[in-house]
């Protein structure tokens, strides 16, 4: 891809799955890349697995206080300033969780953690972008982009996934508002995998539900999680200059017929 050599690159839920994979690939394109992540252990594996990562940074993204502090320890590992704003290119705001219950069984509890960390945290990572991003002094008027993590459950509807899909739906709304307040300084998109082989898919699929989604997908698979990074990759570089205020779909054409695709 054009342009993302020695970008600055924050991730957000990069220690696994398509954060992980994302992370990884920017490395290959020559970006300088730091990965945000809760999870002790995932961070240590990934610095294992990734060793040329800029490094990585410990913070909830549902904590406005942690973001905060994050996002300034990034900048130093970017190897820019807090005085010039000049620490983050692009950030991949990937960070998510779900949990797969009946709305009838949906708990006050379990609905506030899931929009905590997969709208409110959406919301509190690209501000703290943003506005360091906007107040950057550039000669062509381009100083970052952000890419936030829809899906299609925010598109359409998927049972046993309210609260989840809720937050996507959010988040599609979200980057649209962005796109529109922050150019032409700042581009923003979204990208909205449909079933995309993850170590969280795998835990809450067993092998016998996994085959009988694959058999509603007209490509007959779930997406790897490097076919998500390949797009944030492609999303973020100068390729796609023209490209802000819109969400792409990954889904191997499941949503694209209704039934007729089932």
């Amino acid at each position: 891809m054009r342009g993302l050599q020695s970008k600055r690159v924050l991730i957000t839920g990069g220690a696994s799955g398509i954060g992980a994979a994302t992370a990884a690939r920017f490395l290959e394109e020559g970006s300088r890349v730091v990965v945000l992540d809760r999870d002790a252990d995932g961070r240590r594996r990934i610095q294992a697995e990734l060793p040329t990562l800029s490094g990585v940074v410990a913070a909830d993204v549902s904590r406005l206080d942690e973001v905060k502090r994050a996002f300034e320890e990034a900048i130093g590992l970017l190897g820019g300033s807090t005085s010039d704003r000049a620490g983050v290119d692009v950030l991949i705001n990937n960070a998510g969780i779900s949990i797969r219950h009946n709305f009838l069984d949906i708990t006050p509890e379990e609905w506030d953690r899931v929009l905590a960390v997969n709208l409110t945290g959406v919301f509190y990572v690209a501000q703290t972008a943003a506005r360091h991003m906007v107040e950057r002094d550039t000669i062509d008027g381009a100083a970052g982009v952000i890419l936030n993590m829809a899906s299609t459950n925010g598109m359409v509807g998927y049972p046993y996934y309210a609260d989840y899909n809720a937050t996507k739906a959010g988040v599609i709304e979200l980057t649209r508002s962005m796109a529109l307040e922050l150019a032409p300084k700042v581009r923003v998109n979204a990208v909205a995998p449909g079933y995309v082989l993850t170590p969280m898919q795998q835990a809450e699929y067993t092998d016998a539900m996994l085959a009988e989604v694959n058999r509603k997908i007209p490509l007959g698979r779930h997406a790897r999680p490097e076919e998500v990074a390949a797009l944030f990759a492609f999303l973020a570089s100068e390729d796609a200059a023209y490209i802000t205020g819109h969400v792409y779909t990954l889904d191997g054409a499941e949503t694209a017929g209704g039934l007729a695709s089932r």
